[in-house]
């Protein structure tokens, strides 16, 4: 019997499964991979008995392979946020699914282990982006407005980490920085460590981010805006955080970051309005290979050429939503 722990690459993933492995450990083979790299169940393979912690990819988007595992004779443990589709009905699958759009992974974990690392589960709110979600349980652990910005920075630096096309682009693999993490219960101790992580990812995210004060808008309405970064490793690890940080300067608008992959095809980040956090899901799965939740989706490829059509649906799905909320 073997113990596989199935992880996203970004903060949400990697910090749900930090605080069940703080609370349960075990030695467990990894399996994670970059942001985008959400179909990972197609690598695992099981014996009969073995014990699967899946964590912040879709169900969806891994049903068959889900399947296959528990007819296999695997045990299944899955906890998510994003879409779900059909949840299989079986006796060794366990599951914690909630689509709210102000849940991520963490924060899920944070309550099935009835808050034992919850600064950790405040990090991973504030890397997903649900700064009201992680500002409510900052509230509730009496934290001070400085340790609040270490952590919101935290989470912002560990979910950068997890972006690329490719594990090469980023500075940390997700399994070595899951594996490094671990040795901390508490992540104000990380960051009080001159030469760590955290001081190496603060270093790298302000020399890429830098990089992107003179992106202007490519497209821009009331309802939505759309920027569009070069063929390059930075832009591939700032797309998230740049959507994000986006997002949060203007909240009644929604964004959309669209990185050239350099082979005639491009990957989108999309954020939905910060102050309505719907739709950013429906607009991504028009496409192939989108997907996401309400609030973050993301298209990984999509024609150049193709552009200049989803700007189209994304900016009239935001009129029409802002229209039908005025009447």
């Amino acid at each position: 019997m073997r113990n596989i722990d199935v992880f996203n690459g970004d903060a949400d993933g990697i910090i749900a499964l930090l605080q069940l492995r703080l609370a349960k450990p075990c030695d467990s083979q990894l399996i994670t991979g970059v942001k985008r790299d959400i179909q990972l169940l197609e690598r695992v393979l099981v014996k009969p008995g073995d014990r699967v912690t899946v964590l912040d990819i879709s169900l969806q988007r891994n049903h068959d392979a889900l399947v296959r595992m528990l007819e296999q004779g695997a045990s299944v443990f899955y906890v998510d946020h994003h879409q779900s589709g059909s949840i299989p009905q079986h006796p060794n699958l366990v599951t914690r699914i909630d689509q709210v759009a102000t849940q991520c992974t963490s924060t899920l974990m944070d309550s099935y282990l009835e808050g034992a690392f919850r600064t950790w589960a405040i990090a991973a709110a504030f890397g997903d982006n649900l700064t009201e979600t992680a500002l409510q349980l900052a509230s509730q652990q009496g934290l001070s407005d400085a340790q609040i910005g270490q952590l919101r920075e935290l989470g912002i630096l560990l979910n950068y980490n997890g972006y690329g096309q490719h594990l090469d682009d980023l500075h940390i693999h997700p399994a070595l920085l899951f594996r490094q993490l671990l040795n901390f219960r508490d992540p104000f101790e990380l960051m009080m460590r001159s030469e760590s992580i955290f001081t190496q990812l603060q270093r790298t995210y302000h020399e890429d981010m830098n990089k992107t004060q003179m992106i202007q808008p490519h497209y821009q309405s009331e309802y939505a805006a759309l920027y569009q970064l070069p063929a390059e490793r930075w832009s591939r690890r700032v797309s998230g955080v740049y959507s994000n940080e986006l997002a949060n300067s203007v909240v009644g608008r929604a964004h959309a970051v669209v990185t050239d992959n350099g082979d005639g095809t491009c990957t989108i980040s999309v954020r939905a309005p910060v102050n309505n956090r719907q739709g950013a899901d429906v607009i991504c799965s028009q496409f192939p290979n989108g997907g996401g939740r309400s609030a973050a989706a993301g298209i990984n490829q999509l024609p150049l050429a193709d552009i200049g059509q989803f700007w189209q649906k994304l900016n009239q799905f935001y009129q029409s939503m802002a229209q039908s909320q005025t009447h």
